[in-house]
């Protein structure tokens, strides 16, 4: 593993206790000479995450859309690299290709839908790649009840749920990491396989 893409709000959120779990986290990756994949910003949780890597001397590379860069203090003007691409798929599909692992930190609509295109992605065997939720202060509990009810509701097979590998400390979350291993089953749900 050599780096994780981490999805997390653009705002600091309502917790100290968030920015201080984003900072945390990008200390350890430096650390553990774990390159950052993220967003590109300098704004929120992103712009700390991202401050807190670089000065462990850590390798951070953004990937921001060209509407997104062209905001004034938006962009973060200080990374290992910054790309900027065209549209959100680009930026998404760049970031999933750059690193070996996801992690969502507390965030917003944006970081919730980009955690689940890369599970989803994950659920149809496109990467094998572990996905994390970074709980802190059990920000993610109804979330993760909603996909317990989903399994319930037949929705989501118990396996593919179990692919949400979910932790309060960034180094419980990347130990389950190391021992990851994807589920290798059939992602459809009631479908009758026909005989030859």
């Amino acid at each position: 593993m050599k780096r994780i893409c981490v999805f997390c709000g653009s705002s600091p959120g309502a917790r100290p206790e968030y920015a201080q779990a984003a900072r945390q986290l990008g200390h350890i990756l430096a650390e553990r000479n774990l390159g950052l994949v993220y967003g590109g910003g300098s704004v929120g949780m992103m712009g700390v995450v991202a401050d807190a890597a670089l000065q462990a001397g850590g390798e951070v590379i953004g990937v921001i859309p060209e509407k997104l860069f062209q905001k004034e203090g938006v962009a973060h003007a200080h990374l290992s690299k910054l790309h900027v691409v065209d549209s959100m798929h680009e930026r998404k599909a760049l970031m999933a290709e750059l690193a070996d692992a996801f992690i969502a930190l507390p965030g917003g609509l944006g970081t919730i839908e980009e955690f689940f295109e890369v599970l989803t992605w994950a659920q149809l065997g496109i990467h094998w790649k572990p996905c994390g939720l970074l709980d802190v202060c059990h920000y993610y509990d109804k979330l993760l009840e909603f996909l317990d009810d989903a399994v319930a509701q037949r929705f989501v097979k118990a396996e593919h749920r179990s692919m949400v590998l979910v932790a309060e400390t960034p180094e419980m979350l990347l130990q389950q990491f190391q021992s990851y291993q994807a589920p290798q089953v059939d992602k459809w749900i009631g479908r009758e396989v026909k005989s030859a």
